[in-house]
């Protein structure tokens, strides 16, 4: 069976840090296009950081940031332990929602993969992110 499972998350103060994981089962991460997503109360939900299968593309463009939220989080992924990561500093208020990792077998750009969350094919189940001011 495919799935995703996270990990991570909770609350802290504005300005601190926070790492979310997303452990792989039943597929190798290194062959899909992976993303953090996110959904703000009464918002859509929308791509944080997404990054195309390992072994494709340039370093410049394998990997793609929201522009708020770069230069504060880090996407990675862990071929050992088949698991994806976000790293979150200098966190906000407006960083407050829920964070869902996404993969798609699909073979495409890491801007469309976090532009197209329909061509997910498997989900994280939400793991809540709360910044207090």
């Amino acid at each position: 069976q495919l799935q995703v499972v996270e990990s991570g998350g909770g609350l802290v103060q504005a300005g601190g840090s926070l790492r979310l994981s997303c452990t792989a089962s039943g597929f190798t991460l290194d062959h899909y296009t992976i993303a953090w997503f996110r959904q703000a109360p009464g918002k859509e939900r929308e791509g944080v950081s997404c990054m195309i299968p390992a072994g494709l593309g340039s370093s410049e463009g394998n990997t793609f940031y929201k522009e708020s939220v770069k230069g504060r989080f880090t996407l990675t992924r862990d071929t050992t332990t088949n698991t994806m990561s976000l790293q979150m500093t200098s966190l906000k208020p407006e960083d407050t929602a829920i964070y869902y990792c996404a993969a798609t077998h699909l073979i495409t750009t890491a801007r469309t993969m976090c532009s197209t969350e329909a061509i997910a094919d498997q989900w994280g189940q939400g793991t809540q992110v709360t910044v207090s001011p």
